[in-house]
This record gives structure tokens, sequence and C-alpha cells, in this order.
């Protein structure tokens, strides 16, 4: 054998020897987690991806059979891929498109107030019925910075949502009472964005 491929066998060994050290502390962590229950997902930050993400899930969910309700509170004017697709699993969905788009679009304060509160009484009503596994509360970060909904309210729903019910909140910019109620929380942090280079939003990539 030739002193490279000793100097390789060598590395190999070490690599597995590491990669079993590695197995065996995981696999005493995973034996630790035992406790199964409905998370409170929140999905921030600048960057592109918060509703990718959450829809991502509700993929998820769909391929294991639950029932899935998803509120949006800002898109309801666009005709978005997500919708389109969704349709296509019948009963075990149900999509609320209820938002206005944002409010330099409608530029109307009372307007965008009730709308955001018709959304938010129709997450209630998913969050309340049992048949539901995960709602996804799309862009409710928006409309809680601009104050449209009470955050205490929101947080106290959310908090006694029924034990194994899963809930995605998505949206810049998430108050920092969201952050705290949270089980999980991920900020989508921007690093490079076509539109600065004047590419605009394209179907099957923002909508």
């Amino acid at each position: 054998m030739s002193e490279l491929a000793e100097s390789e066998a060598e590395v190999n060994r070490r690599h597995n020897e590491k990669m079993a050290k590695r197995k065996a502390a995981r696999e005493r962590m995973l034996a630790s987690k035992t406790e199964e229950r409905g998370l409170l997902i929140v999905h921030t930050g600048k960057g592109k991806g918060k509703s990718t993400a959450a829809f991502g899930m509700v993929l998820r969910c769909l391929g294991h059979g639950m029932r899935v309700g998803v509120v949006q509170f800002v898109k309801g004017v666009w005709s978005t891929g997500e919708r389109v697709a969704l349709e296509r699993f019948g009963d075990l969905v149900t999509c609320r498109a209820m938002g206005e788009g944002f409010t330099w679009d409608t530029q109307d304060r009372a307007r965008d107030i009730a709308a955001a509160r018709n959304a938010w009484e129709a997450a209630k009503a998913m969050l309340s019925d049992p048949s539901y596994r995960l709602v996804l509360l799309d862009e409710l970060n928006i409309v809680l910075r601009y104050d449209y909904l009470p955050i205490d309210e929101i947080v106290t729903v959310l908090k006694a949502k029924p034990r194994d019910l899963h809930v995605v909140v998505t949206g810049r910019n998430a108050r920092p009472e969201m952050i705290e109620a949270a089980d999980l929380v991920t900020e989508m942090t921007l690093v490079k964005h076509p539109f600065r280079s004047g590419v605009k939003a394209q179907p099957g990539i923002e909508f």
C-alpha cells in the first residue's frame, strides 16, 4: 500500500470514529426529547422566504393527510400559485385570502383595519376548529406592525390554542410579544435580492 493510500485510509478511519461519536451523542440527545405538541412558529426578517417556508410546512402536513387552514392577511388581492395549487387538495385545506394589499395600495387605514379584523375573525374560527392540525396566518406580523389589531388579544388567543395545533405566523418585523410567545422563531436575512437589480416579481418565485 502506498504512503498516499495509507494516509487516505487513516483519514477515513478518523472520520468514521468522529461520525460514530457524533451519532451516539445525537441518539442520546434524541432519546431525551419525548414531548409532542403543537407549536407556535414565527417566520420573520427582511429576507425572502418567510411565506415560502410556511407553505412548505403546509405541503408537508397535507402529505400526511392533515387538515390545514390558511388565512392571508395582506395578499388577498393577488392571484398566487400557492392558492391555485392548494385548491387541488379539496377538503384537506381551507384557504381564506382576505387581505386587500399593502397599506400604500389602499391608502385607507379604516378599510385596512376592517380587513385585518375580518381576517382575524376567520383565523379565530380555524384556531378553535379541532379538525385542523396546522393553521397558517400569512403576513399577520404586517398588520400587527401597523397596529391594525391589538397584539395582546392576538397573543392571548394564540397561547390558548389547542395543544395539538401547529400555528405558523409570517411577516417581517414580528412584535417582541409574538417572538416571546413563540416556540420557534426563524429570521430570514437579506443578503442579495434581484429586485435591487431591476428584476420584477415573477410567477413561481414571488407569487
